[in-house]
């Protein structure tokens, strides 16, 4: 079968297309004919080597298709089924291994594209309004890359609770993104000369100068100082991913002096931790698809030779919503 595969640790040109053997499912997994590919910043991180991976190793982690085969232990599933996952190491290929317990029931009335562009993202979306911050009628909510595949989903869940959500984007046509999904402000980051002072300032003049309870930030060392300084009293940042670069260490007394604030960083794993709540979360975000209380925005597919290009696009913020690969 055909994937993509990381040859060595670096930039996008170390993907390559390449044939390598078929998975065989193991006892407590299925194999899936793949429909299409998520394309996260996940991926990024483990090909240059910021997380540590195996080299060469397929890359990828999410998708959704339909089941071809299954081991001797599978009970839940059978060929034929529709499925997604997030978490299934090798997905940009034609044919991925994925555990049972890790399979998600694609429901009727929702098609692969959307299946496949749900679970990472929107169980991230999901956890972060939710369970990290449970965000509630009345919460000032502060949300980094608000046009993305995260940003998109988290503003509908946040503003379908009451809260009131200023994005912050690269360009007018994300502005309408996130306006469209719910956002009340925007604030184009690009327009300002220097987003650390700047940028707490514009928040502070929408709340009254009181700051927002949480900022949900997803771009890291860029936008980090300006985060926190965005918070009001006792207001929590949390800094769920890296994509300008990881967060250098900070002193913790910075907290204390700027209002008893709180940081944490989460991630998914930690939030679908038993079978009983990775389907709680999933059931809540596929029912939402179906009743057409959230929209999920595919912003561009590529054929899989492309993943380099789709790589590109991801890391030079050139999207929107979801990016997929279709095999």
């Amino acid at each position: 079968m055909r994937a993509v595969v990381a040859t060595r640790a670096g930039g996008p040109e170390v993907l390559q297309v390449t044939d390598v053997p078929a998975p065989e499912p193991r006892p407590d997994e299925v194999v899936v004919r793949v429909a299409a590919a998520g394309v996260n910043f996940i991926d990024t991180y483990r090909r240059s080597g910021v997380y540590r991976m195996p080299f060469p190793h397929v890359v990828g982690s999410e998708g959704a298709g339909e089941v071809v085969a299954v081991g001797a232990d599978v009970t839940t599933l059978a060929p034929g089924d529709r499925v997604a996952w997030s978490s299934a190491a090798g997905s940009y290929a034609e044919l991925v291994a994925v555990k049972e317990a890790d399979a998600l029931v694609v429901p009727a009335g929702v098609d692969d594209a959307t299946a496949a562009a749900l679970p990472l993202q929107g169980l991230t979306a999901h956890y972060l309004v939710a369970s990290t911050f449970p965000v509630a009628a009345g919460h000032d909510v502060l949300l980094h890359a608000g046009a993305g595949g995260v940003g998109l989903l988290a503003t509908q869940l946040a503003a379908a609770r009451g809260a009131r959500v200023i994005s912050t984007v690269g360009s007018a046509d994300k502005e309408t993104l996130a306006r469209a999904s719910g956002a009340a402000d925007v604030i184009r980051y690009r327009e300002l000369s220097d987003v650390t002072t700047e940028l707490p300032a514009l928040v502070r003049d929408l709340t009254g100068g009181r700051g927002v309870h949480v900022v949900y930030d997803g771009v890291g060392r860029d936008t980090f100082d300006a985060s926190l300084a965005s918070l009001a009293r006792r207001g929590t940042l949390v800094l769920f991913g890296g994509a300008s670069g990881q967060v250098p260490p900070v002193d913790l007394q910075r907290l204390n002096a700027a209002g008893s604030l709180y940081v944490t960083r989460p991630t998914l794993g930690d939030h679908v931790a038993t079978p009983e709540e990775l389907r709680w979360r999933a059931t809540e975000l596929f029912d939402a698809v179906r009743a057409g209380a959230l929209d999920v925005h595919v912003g561009a597919t590529y054929p899989l030779a492309d993943a380099a290009e789709a790589h590109r696009a991801l890391e030079g913020r050139a999207t929107t919503g979801k990016v997929l690969l279709l095999p």
